[in-house]
Parts: structure tokens; C-alpha cells; sequence
């Protein structure tokens, strides 16, 4: 395979609100033009741990960053290394802990938070530390990041939903509602990506709690959303990926080697 990968990570999505509220994305799988998944996130279910996960397959026990305060560059091979060693155009527009994570640790604003190194694993980013960051913002910087660069990989990270879950819990309307403006935003991005030839993955690092927070086993921290569109899926309704064959499963999509976890059911 040799397709260009876009993946959405909708910062603390309950897959439930997912499920109900995304009204713009479920309209492509009532169609049978994408299909959605219900994932376990790995644990803790907590932010910097799961990027580390999602980027490398590698479970928080294992990566060593297995809280919100280890502040250090990842010991493991991602997507980011992967498509750059390959020779790929590689982009981020995401909390700056995913700068942390693979390009310099202490993040630094004034030189980290718009990066243009090709030597670096993310080569093009911008990058935010403001929760409240206006999602509508964080996607407009990622097309700007899509349109200058023509990245073959590109991870678009907003955090408004994750916001109003600590700010009201998962049982609010805010919280709703905050899922509900991530997909109207999606709205306005999606069929040009598509049109573009991207594969295109939305999915949550975790989920959220009543107690407006999350870390544990409750269902309704760890079930996030997979919702997948793009020719190079199967949509198989009866494939079951997990949390920690994303990273394989992008690296098949962009044809780069790799050794990581691949869900071979999601793929054509």
C-alpha cells in the first residue's frame, strides 16, 4: 500500500457520545462509505500515555510513560520515524506533548510551536498548550499544514471535547455538545481530504468519567471510537482492532517497514 494518512485523535471521546452525537461522521457509515469500531484504550487511560500508544503501539507498561508528568522524549519507534526514515512528508497540528513526545523535550513556545525541520520526525507542526485552544482553530492550523506541505502523514489532535469533560463531566450537555462541534468542523474538512486521496482515521486517546476526569476501568473511560473512510479499508464489520495496532496499521496504509501490530481485518 502507498496511501497518504490522516488521523484524528478527538481528545477524550466516550465512544457512547461518538456514537449518538457525531451526526456528520455516522451519515458516511449509514451510507457504507466508512465504518465505525468501538476500541479499548490501553492503561491508564490518560493523554500522554495514549499518544505514546497510539503513535507506537507500545502499551503505557511498556513505553514507561505511563503518566500525564513524564516529560520526555519516546524510547520507541512511531509513525513519525517510520514514514520520515522512509522518505515521507510528516505533520502534526496537536497538544504539545506530542512535540514532547517525539521532536524536543521541553517543549520551548517560541522556537516548538511552529516547527518546519525535515530532520525532525514531525517535520511540520503546530503545536498548542491551552486546553481551551477553539478546536476550530487547531483545524484550520492542520489544513494550513495540509496545503503548504502536502504531508503523507498528518495527525490533527484537537482538545475542546477533553476540556468540557473536566469542566462538566461526561453526562453534560457542554460535553455533548463540544462533540457535536467536533463533527460539524469535520464536516468542513472530510470530503476534501477524501477527495484528496486521504485515508482518514478519527479516534480518541480515552474517554471520560461523571467524576470530570479518567484513569481507570469504567467503560466509559476506556470505549473510544474508531470511525474509519478511505478505499484502502474493508470496513469489515467483524474486524476488532485495538488500541495499540493503530501505529501498524497506518504504517501499512503509508507502505512503510515497520514491526509493529497491524488489525489486517480493517485493510483490503
Amino acid at each position: 500500500m502507498k496511501h497518504n494518512v490522516i488521523l484524528v485523535v478527538l481528545d477524550g471521546l466516550n465512544h457512547e457520545v461518538a456514537r449518538h452525537a457525531m451526526g456528520h461522521l455516522q451519515a458516511y457509515v449509514g451510507a457504507g462509505r466508512a465504518a465505525l469500531y468501538q476500541l479499548e484504550c490501553e492503561l491508564p487511560a490518560l493523554s500522554r500515555p495514549l499518544y505514546e500508544c497510539i503513535l507506537t503501539g507500545v502499551p503505557p507498561i511498556d513505553s514507561g510513560i505511563v503518566h500525564n508528568n513524564v516529560s520526555r522524549l519516546s524510547n520507541q519507534r512511531s509513525i513519525y520515524h517510520y514514514a520520515r526514515d522512509a522518505g515521507l512528508k510528516t505533520a502534526a497540528a496537536a497538544y504539545h506533548w506530542v512535540s514532547e513526545l517525539y521532536n524536543r523535550s521541553p517543549f520551548v513556545a517560541a522556537r516548538d510551536r511552529h516547527t518546519d525541520d525535515p530532520s525532525l520526525p514531525i517535520q511540520h507542526g503546530h503545536f498548542y498548550w491551552n486546553d481551551h485552544y477553539p478546536d476550530s482553530h487547531l483545524f484550520a492550523d492542520a489544513e494550513n499544514l495540509r496545503l503548504r506541505h502536502a504531508p503523507n502523514f498528518l495527525l490533527v489532535h484537537p482538545m475542546n471535547i477533553d476540556d468540557a469533560g473536566h469542566k462538566h463531566g461526561l453526562d453534560s450537555a457542554q460535553y455533548r455538545n463540544s462533540a457535536r462541534s467536533a463533527d460539524i468542523i469535520l464536516a468542513d474538512y472530510l470530503h476534501t481530504w477524501l477527495d484528496a486521496g486521504y485515508q482518514v482515521l478519527v479516534t480518541a486517546d480515552h474517554g471520560m468519567n461523571n467524576d470530570r476526569s479518567h484513569n481507570g476501568l469504567l467503560p466509559e473511560e476506556r470505549q473510544v471510537p474508531l470511525f474509519i473512510f478511505g478505499d484502502a479499508f474493508s470496513l469489515n464489520p467483524d474486524a476488532a482492532p485495538k488500541q495499540t495496532e493503530l501505529c501498524g496499521t497506518v504504517c501499512e496504509l503509508l507502505g512503510v517497514p515497520h514491526d509493529k501490530p497491524v488489525c489486517r481485518e480493517l485493510l483490503k
